[in-house]
């Protein structure tokens, strides 16, 4: 191709991803609107509007201020590092279709919870953070000394494999522990579900600088996760540190999706499903899948928490649960799609 013709090219790219992005944060508005107005007390936007400025009836300030802002800046921190986790490492294990739980990020912090509270007598949610977070970390690192070790280094398919096997023991573990004592798990099992309720700024302002630092994170590896899609050769010989990349993904992904369980629970399909639509639609430039993810996952967990409030009004359906029948026939159809196993 002429350098001209490329270079128009690529700013055509560039203006229809742009144009795609304006429409994403547009939309990420409207869910944003949506999840303070929507719920067993709805409220007109006039009123939201009022008490954002201050003023309101008492029960409207309690209702926004109290309930509802915390519960969506949880959907938008929650959606932020789901969405950029999954992106990782799909782009890490050269796989559209894996998914951040992959590296037992979500059975480790369920198992580590589950100890809290079997031995340690935990009953808060915020207790549940730290204990969430450290247990993803744990497990990751483990996965990634059981995948590194034997001969050669370690490569996606071996931490993949490691990821599952010690996923399913702790899944196993976590079960037969709740299952013995259901009383005292109790709290466990709403977190469990995947819930965004009762989430307030005591719970997301610990977690919430380390997010942030994953996603910067996550910006700077994109370059270096491009070269790779091309192969370690490939990429090598451009010049890309693939230790590093290595290291770096297991990072921000432990960091990302632990912290996103931490807060609230293990919610399933929005690190899968987010990527793949941003691949399918903007391309395999891992800097814009980055921050296609950025907008759209926060967009897709807001309007399923919206939608399970909704659905069996005055009671609520958790958000965990309203993306696995969201996520599943999207996926499925996503799945059938002929470059859907490849990330081409």
């Amino acid at each position: 191709m002429p350098p001209r013709q490329w270079e128009l090219g690529r700013s055509a790219r560039r203006g229809r991803t742009l144009l795609g992005v304006t429409g994403l944060l547009a939309l990420l508005v409207l869910a944003v609107a949506l999840s303070l107005m929507v719920g067993s007390n709805p409220l007109s936007p006039r009123t939201v509007l009022d008490v954002l400025q201050g003023g309101g009836s008492s029960e409207a300030r309690y209702v926004v201020r109290e309930l509802r802002v915390p519960r969506t800046v949880a959907g938008v921190v929650v959606g932020v590092a789901l969405g950029v986790s999954g992106a990782l490492i799909q782009a890490f294990t050269r796989n559209p279709l894996a998914d951040p739980g992959i590296l037992g990020v979500n059975a480790g912090a369920a198992f580590a919870v589950t100890l809290g509270v079997a031995f340690l007598g935990v009953r808060d949610i915020s207790s549940f953070v730290w204990l969430a977070f450290a247990g993803a970390l744990v497990v990751t690192v483990g996965v990634y000394l059981i995948g590194s070790s034997g001969r050669g280094a370690a490569d996606p398919i071996r931490l993949t494999l490691a990821g599952v096997a010690l996923g399913a023991v702790f899944s196993g573990m976590t079960t037969g522990m709740t299952l013995s004592d259901p009383d005292a798990f109790e709290q466990m099992r709403s977190w469990n579900a995947g819930s965004l309720l009762g989430r307030g700024f005591d719970v997301l302002l610990p977690v919430s600088p380390f997010i942030v630092v994953a996603v910067l994170g996550a910006f700077v590896l994109a370059p270096g996760l491009n070269a790779l899609s091309l192969g370690e050769d490939v990429a090598r010989a451009q010049g890309a540190n693939v230790a590093g990349l290595r290291i770096g993904v297991i990072v921000a992904v432990t960091v990302l999706a632990g912290a996103a369980t931490a807060l609230a629970g293990p919610i399933a399909f929005i690190g899968l499903m987010v990527p793949h639509v941003a691949r399918w639609v903007f391309g395999v430039d891992q800097r814009v899948i980055v921050t296609v993810s950025v907008v759209l996952a926060p967009v897709v967990v807001l309007l399923s928490d919206v939608l399970g409030r909704v659905l069996i009004a005055p009671a609520e359906i958790p958000v965990g649960i309203v993306t696995a029948f969201v996520g599943a026939p999207v996926l499925i159809v996503l799945a059938r799609r002929r470059k859907a196993s490849t990330l081409s």
